[in-house]
């Protein structure tokens, strides 16, 4: 894909990633293909503001990711949010960036369910006001939610070059959506079942060796208002 001379984008994945697996990695890739990032960093979640806490401890959840950043040379991972005191607010994490990174422009990663309760995210108007969205959706998704569908129609395009520049426009992304989740993989170890083939051959070992998974281990709700 042509760009301008000085012109660059740096994609955002965010997640617990509790653990990361293939499901991710391939959005991530489907996207870097089509969007050509400098970067793509994925940003694990310090704490989620609007879900349980992750299961795994945070060491452990960091080095499952970074051993997943092989995959490509221009996966990156981002510890921002694990070193952030209090909830972790997307808007929080792209302001963050927008100051680190001042010449690029910012798309921020999520899947169609996520964008259909986009309006109910802590700031959400801030955040168009900072990145772009790419939302990777199966062929022939539907989203639903009236004020989804109205900033979908106010905002989407449908040309990737229009994320090289400025912020705020939606990019929907037909992507290979592996019916793999991250609840499923733990579940499963849980009952003793082995994770190959759902993530990482690295990330697997980490899984059995810790046996991060292979408890129950008790989860605080964590309820303070926004989301991602």
């Amino acid at each position: 894909m042509n760009r301008a001379i000085g012109s660059g984008s740096i994609g955002i994945l965010g997640g617990t990633f509790d653990p990361v697996h293939l499901g991710h990695l391939r959005v991530a890739l489907e996207m870097q293909m089509l969007l050509n990032f400098d970067a793509l960093r994925f940003v694990p979640v310090g704490q989620p503001p609007h879900r349980a806490q992750p299961v795994a401890p945070m060491t452990l959840r960091l080095q499952m990711l970074q051993t997943a950043m092989t995959a490509h040379a221009a996966f990156v991972v981002d510890e921002r949010e694990l070193h952030r005191e209090g909830p972790s607010y997307s808007v929080d994490t792209l302001s963050s960036l927008r100051d680190e990174f001042p010449g690029h422009s910012l798309v921020w990663i999520l899947g169609s369910d996520a964008f259909a309760s986009f309006t109910d995210w802590h700031r959400w108007e801030d955040i168009l006001t900072l990145a772009h969205l790419a939302v990777a959706v199966r062929p022939g998704t539907q989203l639903v939610g009236d004020e989804a569908g109205s900033l979908w129609r106010d905002r989407m395009t449908s040309d990737p070059e229009e994320l090289f520049t400025g912020a705020g426009r939606v990019l929907g992304v037909d992507v290979t959506q592996l019916e793999i989740s991250s609840s499923q993989i733990r579940a499963g170890v849980l009952r003793g079942e082995d994770p190959q083939f759902l993530v990482t051959e690295p990330v697997r070992n980490i899984i059995l060796e810790s046996g991060c998974y292979a408890v129950v281990e008790p989860r605080s709700e964590n309820v303070a208002g926004g989301l991602h």
